[in-house]
């Protein structure tokens, strides 16, 4: 099944109907035997290599880091998302290796770095010019929805529950939280990264400027 709840063999297209197509970047494999993967349909039937060569040509200039020092399952999702959002790459910081499932397969199609601390992130970041912002509601943090994310940016999560550690708070050029209207102290590390990834979306895809008001929103 699928998270939709159609079977599997309803998603995507089955074998190529006809005279093969002439064009390198297609699969002879997924031409014979169909396409069933969680890709858009402008990609169906092509080869992994063609599609993350293509991808590479329209990435945006964000990144996305996620704190793994217990293995949180929330990470699979926000790859995804990343993914979704058309982010350049995701970091992984602490353990190497990461709960994978959630990202329903679409870290194969991102570039993926390592580092063992936040420390080394950091160092990377500066490096490449870009600056790290945290995504955490804590005391003294911003509201993301008023302040101008740069360009070159960073977004750095942390696990569910405990949140960025201290030592990647340190690391962080500002922290930001997500302005909340209910009763819940927080909501979902997934979610929260979505929301701020979209904001950079809007921010630098669209162009929708926060104007002056991204100085304000003290929390």
């Amino acid at each position: 099944m699928t998270d939709s709840g159609n079977r599997v063999d309803d998603v995507g297209v089955g074998p190529w109907d006809g005279a093969w197509p002439d064009d390198e970047r297609l699969d002879p494999d997924l031409l014979r035997e169909g396409d069933r993967r969680n890709v858009v349909d402008a990609y169906r039937y092509w080869r992994h290599e063609a599609i993350v060569a293509d991808l590479d040509t329209r990435r945006h200039d964000f990144h996305v880091a996620i704190e793994n020092w217990e293995h949180d399952f929330n990470i699979g999702s926000v790859v995804r998302t990343a993914n979704a959002m058309g982010a350049a790459a995701f970091h992984i910081v602490g353990r190497r290796r990461w709960n994978r499932r959630g990202a329903m397969v679409t870290d194969r199609y991102q570039h993926e770095h390592h580092h063992a601390t936040p420390g080394e992130l950091a160092s990377w970041a500066r490096a490449h010019g870009i600056r790290l912002i945290g995504i955490d509601n804590l005391p003294g943090s911003r509201a993301l929805e008023t302040y101008d994310l740069p360009r070159k940016a960073m977004l750095v999560f942390g696990q569910e529950g405990p949140g960025l550690s201290e030592a990647m708070r340190a690391e962080c050029e500002a922290t930001l939280h997500i302005e909340q209207f209910g009763s819940t102290r927080s909501i979902n590390a997934g979610a929260a990264a979505a929301i701020a990834m979209h904001a950079w979306v809007r921010r630098h895809v669209f162009d929708q400027s926060v104007g002056d008001a991204a100085t304000t929103g003290a929390h």
